[in-house]
């Protein structure tokens, strides 16, 4: 970023206390005990991340207040939603991005008060005795040692939910299937760049996806739901327009934050985001779902 853009655009613990953004926040939340556990969450989210605090102040707080609409958290640890750092070459700048986390969507499904159980869960080597995608009948011969189960190859991925009046759906991918997914829909992944989400935290990814696939299709979905899946992966500016980025991936968390500043350009009549062909920058590390 430009040292005159940096100069138009005061960085977020600055932005944060002006009068319009404070304003912004109490009439937004209208409670102000809430906006002060508000303001002191995203503080905290983006003050252990250095490339989030370049970001456009604007961009962080819209897609912060998205998160608190749908009553999920800000922190890292949680993994219900993350503010991922995107650098938008055209418009020199650094923007937020709202990303839900597998933790996200399994909140919003339980809160929506349709299900009755949901579960997404790797399968490991040993485990799988058959798989009739026909019928959807699993059989798994589990490993009951937790710290043995961790330990053991991941040869695949379980997801399915049971609503209140008793129908099911299940769903299992091979770890192969997954692959095949990560490297048609991660351009960062099918080069091996050795930076992407896909290859920092490959079985968090692998939830989400089998989250959104089973939900998206066949699942019920509440408002809020909805609104979540229709801003996952987008910018919010703040004048409440979106542009999407359309991708699926979630920051890898060791040792606090571990974060990746992703580089794009934005256009703005469209909201398109088109990566960069120039030789020195990454390309767009999201990858695409065709839901």
């Amino acid at each position: 970023m430009s040292s005159a853009s940096q100069a138009k655009k005061p960085r977020f613990s600055v932005a944060l206390q002006t009068g319009g953004y404070q304003k912004l926040i109490n009439n937004t939340l209208q409670d102000p005990d809430r906006a002060k556990r508000f303001i002191a969450a995203i503080s905290s989210a983006v003050a252990v991340n250095p490339d989030l605090q370049e970001c456009d102040a604007g961009t962080i707080l819209s897609c912060a207040l998205l998160g608190e609409s749908l009553n999920l958290s800000p922190s890292p640890q949680l993994g219900q939603f993350y503010l991922v750092p995107f650098k938008d070459r055209k418009n020199d700048r650094v923007v937020a991005t709202f990303i839900l986390g597998y933790k996200g969507y399994l909140q919003l499904a339980m809160r929506s008060g349709n299900y009755k159980n949901i579960i997404v869960k790797s399968v490991k080597k040993g485990e799988l005795v058959k798989w009739d995608e026909f019928n959807e009948e699993i059989a798994i011969n589990p490993i009951a040692d937790p710290i043995t189960y961790e330990a053991a190859e991941t040869i695949g991925y379980f997801a399915s939910f049971e609503y209140l009046n008793g129908f099911t759906k299940k769903m299992y991918w091979s770890k192969e299937k997954m692959e095949q997914h990560a490297v048609r829909y991660s351009s960062g992944y099918r080069a091996k760049k050795g930076y992407t989400f896909w290859e920092k935290d490959f079985d968090g990814m692998a939830y989400k996806t089998m989250l959104r696939q089973l939900i998206s299709k066949w699942g019920i979905m509440s408002i809020e739901m909805r609104d979540a899946f229709s801003n996952d992966d987008s910018i919010i500016r703040a004048d409440s327009a979106t542009e999407y980025i359309g991708g699926e991936e979630i920051p890898q968390l060791a040792s606090g934050i571990e974060s990746a500043v992703e580089e794009m350009t934005v256009n703005e009549s469209t909201g398109e985001v088109v990566e960069s062909d120039s030789s020195d920058s990454r390309p767009l590390q999201v990858s695409m779902e065709d839901l």
